[in-house]
């Protein structure tokens, strides 16, 4: 089975929200074994809604629509569907007593127009709204099924997964399930890891091999059919072994992980604990850091030394150092990060420095970045980064460079031993 999303309100295409509830939708048909090859957003206009319904009975079996179940005049979805496909609406006696108690629980005066939220479509299976007013539905007609939902997350997401899952199982016509598992990669770029798997992607069929990029990584997204789970994890196993074969020195972790959530997990487990240098950065990878749960048994503190003297008084760099070689330089890193990590009592010692932009500093070019790293009882190393982009991303990625690199230093230090 194919299905389309279709996502109502004008305030989609204005920007003022975003559309998550496309995200969620796909993600929970794919472990439904459904198909979903296309999203769809159209404003509050009766006439362009159904202009898109009809395009989206062309192509797909199921369409399910978000939004537009409200109680004020532009809120029209299952009005333009019931007359789509000739249906009356009806008053569901459920949904109104809800609604009516819903106002007296809150001592607030039920307007007419509230009534409408318990209309649904004549013989549509109703999906019961347990966070909100407005229920959903779902219907059978002319060879397609409509299944209409609320547009707020926070009504929409339990009441698919609560009730719409169960509406939708077996369906299909088949028991075949979705399953899918990402890969995550840095350090290298998505056309350098396409070019080593390439025969893989132009050979597959199941599982299926994704590329993605962002934010300076790249994922990969490999998919299995089969209605056996356990077969279905086999088969992605042997896959990422494959693939793995060829780009396993990139690769840190699965699904929705982060390097920083992987740093993280690395020094908990090993009892480590680190501090930072951050002149570059201006704090934000202590920011990331304690934002991971389980952060504050590694990270002692640091230090945002973004003035030269704090570097100096702070910091204890030497003015020889300065003078010499600059701030923005392999030796002025190399004595944040070992300063820091002897000021805080630290197994680790992590320093940013470098020319984020939008000019260039000491003669260095916008994105010129050093980051050093002291571990106790390994020498002291220094990578440097040539970036380019905008002043945050550079900010960004040198977060992220720190991270990769740390984790490798350590990881090869242990294997060392």
């Amino acid at each position: 089975m194919n299905a389309e999303i279709i996502a109502v309100g004008s305030e989609l295409l204005l920007g003022q929200i975003v559309n998550t509830n496309a995200r969620f939708l796909s993600e929970q048909l794919a472990g439904l074994g459904i198909n979903v090859f296309f999203h769809t957003v159209v404003g509050d206009n009766p006439e362009r809604l159904e202009a898109a319904i009809g395009t989206a009975e062309k192509r797909s079996e199921l369409i399910i629509f978000t939004g537009g179940l409200g109680p004020t005049k532009d809120d029209l979805t299952k009005e333009t569907i019931a007359k789509h496909i000739s249906k009356k609406l009806v008053m569901d006696k459920q949904a109104l007593d809800s609604i009516e108690l819903y106002f007296k629980r809150t001592n607030r005066v039920m307007t007419e127009n509230n009534r409408k939220q318990a209309l649904v479509l004549e013989g549509s299976h109703v999906l019961p709204n347990d966070h909100g007013m407005a229920p959903g539905m779902m219907i059978e007609a002319s060879g397609h099924i409509y299944m209409l939902l609320p547009g707020p997350p926070k009504e929409m997401e339990p009441m698919f997964l609560n009730y719409g899952c169960q509406a939708l199982s077996g369906i299909n016509g088949s028991n075949e399930q979705i399953f899918s598992r990402v890969l995550r990669y840095f350090g290298i770029g998505e056309a350098a890891l396409e070019t080593e798997i390439l025969d893989l992607i132009d050979n597959q069929s199941n599982p299926t091999i994704a590329p993605l990029a962002g934010d300076g990584e790249v994922t990969l997204r490999i998919t299995a059919k089969h209605a056996n789970n356990a077969i279905a994890s086999s088969m992605l196993d042997e896959v990422e072994k494959v693939i793995n074969n060829r780009v396993g020195e990139y690769f840190y972790g699965y699904d929705q992980t982060s390097l920083l959530a992987e740093l993280t997990k690395y020094l908990k487990d090993n009892k480590l604990t680190i501090s930072a240098a951050e002149s570059l950065t201006g704090g934000m990878f202590q920011q990331e850091l304690t934002s991971i749960p389980g952060a504050s048994s590694v990270i002692k503190g640091g230090v945002v030394c973004y003035a030269t003297e704090i570097k100096q008084q702070i910091l204890q760099v030497k003015q020889a150092t300065i003078e010499n070689h600059g701030v923005v330089s392999e030796q002025c890193a190399l004595e944040l990060a070992e300063n820091v990590a002897r000021l805080f009592s630290t197994d680790i010692g992590i320093s940013y420095t470098g020319v984020a932009g939008p000019e260039e500093l000491e003669g260095k070019p916008v994105g010129t970045v050093f980051i050093g790293i002291a571990v106790k009882g390994r020498p002291t190393i220094v990578e440097k980064l040539n970036l380019g982009g905008s002043r945050e991303a550079n900010r960004v990625r040198s977060i992220k460079y720190g991270c990769y690199y740390l984790l490798r230093y350590l990881k090869e230090s242990q294997n060392a031993n």
